[in-house]
């Protein structure tokens, strides 16, 4: 007899429907599975052939041969068992082929039988609800995960037992209604809480605003990670697909909590400075997302950048251009979302003190060396630099008396608003994502201003990457302002967040 089931796989963060079929025939007593497979799917067998024989369905002498379609796609993870389980059962004739074909099916094995959870269950699902299927078989630790998806009916299955009587029609679906806007929301750090440092606060309200990128460099104690921490609560909350974008990548990566539904707040990651090329970027021998892709519409904070190897932090340089990032492997390609906003801190030198030569004790050729270990290319792709400096005495005393993060908020809201009205029919939301090819559409200037931004391309040394960073940090400065037209003012002080530039790292090739 012959069955068909349908599951999928996870390619890069994209769900691929694959179909396993199983031929149940006279001759020599084998298990074959074939249809490219990694080694963990070759080894479902063994687990099946005893998963089954633990639930009461022990397998007769059969030549059974289950086959994986597409043949061209490499087939790898544990979910494939309960599917291989269900065709097997249904060529055997314990479930009707008719129903099957309503199902799509994902889930490990244990030997005992148990149905254990896999990652993945949002994309997965949400792509069977878009090839047309109604109805969906998935292990019960997993059932909340896929009840995110709309007008699909979710079974919640245990055991190999309850998912048999589910196919043959004899179970309820699981129906958990999630209602987001009810959804408990973690404490939110606040801007009121940092003392001084107005024109910090300043720069990462303008960051924020046309989501640029942002360097922090200052001495140790100077409040870097402290502000760093609090510019979440200053980013406009996700909206329904936003929420579906960054909770299908925590779901490959088997980090949503499947309590708590859909992602809510955006992301602030923040890896440790020994974390790998492979942990930045994503990959490994079961490709999953890196901290570059968690970190998708939110925060990727380097603290201590220059503690960060070079190979490492060189990985960032085509994300942050093209928002997504690429891995190549022998069997494939995966590509993963990367539009984040990239928040670093760094000290000014070793010790941390310099330029203040009162409190620095390294040379010249240790802050060189030092500074060195952020590349000129990456610089040029941070937009908005700005130097933190020492907290005063007095300022200790104001704590809670500055503007709060919602106020903040409100502004950013009002400026992004504008963008995204101005840049309706595009393909990009941000002055931060202005192409080059549209600069000087989205960011004129007056000949008095280009003659003013020629002045200082040449005097400043500036390369054409930086250029146009500072026209679009201009231009987001100006919707800040609600002026339709660049003035002067926000040039200047646009160019402000590159002086730090020719202060530490003059003359660096």
């Amino acid at each position: 007899m012959y069955s068909i089931v349908s599951t999928a796989i996870i390619h890069g963060i994209q769900s691929v429907p694959i179909s396993v079929e199983a031929d149940v025939s006279d001759g020599l007593p084998v298990f074959e599975m074939v249809g490219f497979l990694a080694s963990e799917v070759q080894e479902a067998k063994e687990r099946v052939r005893t998963a089954l024989k633990n639930s009461g369905y022990a397998l007769p002498p059969k030549h059974i041969t289950i086959n994986f379609t597409p043949a061209n796609i490499r087939k790898s993870g544990s979910g494939f068992d309960l599917p291989v389980a269900v065709a097997v059962l249904t060529a055997f004739g314990h479930i009707g082929q008719e129903t099957v074909g309503e199902y799509f099916v994902v889930g490990e094995v244990g030997l005992n039988g148990k149905v254990q959870s896999v990652n993945g269950i949002l994309p997965m699902v949400e792509e069977a609800k878009e090839r047309g299927m109604k109805k969906c078989v998935v292990p019960w630790e997993n059932a909340r995960e896929a009840a995110l998806v709309s007008d699909m009916q979710v079974y919640a299955v245990k055991n190999i037992a309850e998912a048999v009587r589910v196919l043959n029609g004899s179970g309820d679906s699981f129906n958990v209604p999630y209602n987001i806007e009810e959804m408990q929301t973690k404490e939110i750090l606040d801007f009121a809480d940092v003392s001084g440092q107005t024109l910090v606060k300043r720069a990462c309200e303008t960051a924020v605003s046309g989501m640029h990128n942002l360097l922090f460099i200052g001495p140790p104690g100077a409040g870097k990670t402290m502000i760093a921490e609090r510019i979440p609560g200053i980013l406009p909350p996700l909206n329904t697909k936003e929420r579906m974008e960054i909770s299908k990548i925590y779901s490959v990566c088997g980090l949503l909590e499947h309590k708590k539904g859909l992602i809510q707040e955006r992301p602030f990651r923040a890896p440790h400075h020994t974390i790998t090329p492979q942990g930045l970027a994503g990959g490994g021998a079961l490709p999953k997302p890196g901290e570059i892709s968690l970190a998708h519409k939110g925060i990727l904070f380097l603290d201590e950048l220059t503690e960060f190897q070079r190979e490492t932090l060189e990985i960032l340089r085509q994300p942050m251009e093209e928002k997504k990032i690429c891995i190549a492997r022998l069997h494939a390609s995966y590509e993963y979302p990367a539009d984040f906003m990239l928040v670093a801190a760094m000290n000014p030198c070793k010790c941390g003190y310099y330029p203040d030569m009162q409190k620095c004790t390294c040379t010249s050729t240790v802050v060189d060396r030092y500074l060195r270990k952020v590349s000129r290319p990456l610089l040029d792709r941070i937009d908005v630099c700005v130097e933190v400096p020492s907290i005063r005495f007095q300022d200790l005393y104001n704590t809670g008396k500055g503007e709060n993060s919602c106020k903040i908020r409100e502004r950013v809201m009002r400026t992004q608003k504008i963008q995204k009205e101005r840049y309706r029919g595009e393909n990009f939301c941000f002055n931060s994502h202005i192409p080059s090819s549209k600069i000087f559409e989205y960011c004129k200037l007056d000949e008095k201003q280009k003659i003013y931004m020629e002045q200082m391309y040449n005097k400043l040394n500036l390369t054409a990457r930086t250029c146009h960073k500072i026209l679009r940090v201009a231009r987001t400065l100006a919707d800040m302002d609600e002026c339709e037209q660049i003035k002067m003012r926000h040039l200047n002080e646009a160019i402000c967040y590159r002086n730090i530039d020719r202060k530490f790292w003059e003359g660096m090739g």
